[in-house]
């Protein structure tokens, strides 16, 4: 299941662990990644709050958390070589996995077509 943020956070949910990224249109917005800061595994992040920062060339830009729950992997990749994200923030270049608090906090974020639609 794809979900998106208004943020332009995506999250794609397997069991309780929901993986998280920035969305294609941010990775655009952006432009060239040159430095990415992730969460600690372990955190417990809360719905709304910073969770990482991506800083490209034309600025530095929070990464909230869609959901509350706790941080249980991040993908060292992206921090070694932030162009990942750029190249395929919604793949590769995802973020951080995090096991939800509340399966039911998926039900205010967006499918891909409203996304699609809020991000014309």
């Amino acid at each position: 299941m794809l979900r998106f943020t208004e943020e332009h956070e995506w999250l794609k949910l397997e069991g309780d662990i929901a993986t998280v990224g920035i969305t294609t249109h941010a990775a655009e917005q952006l432009g060239d990644l040159v430095f990415i800061e992730l969460p600690k595994v372990g955190a417990a992040l809360k719905k709304g709050e910073g969770a990482a920062v991506v800083e490209s060339v034309k600025a530095a830009s929070d990464v909230y958390a869609p959901v509350s729950g706790e941080v249980t992997e991040v993908n060292p990749a992206v921090v070694d070589d932030p162009t990942i994200v750029g190249g395929d923030p919604q793949g590769a270049g995802w973020l951080y996995r995090i096991r939800l608090a509340d399966p039911g906090a998926l039900d205010s974020l967006m499918d891909e077509a409203a996304y699609a639609a809020f991000a014309k």
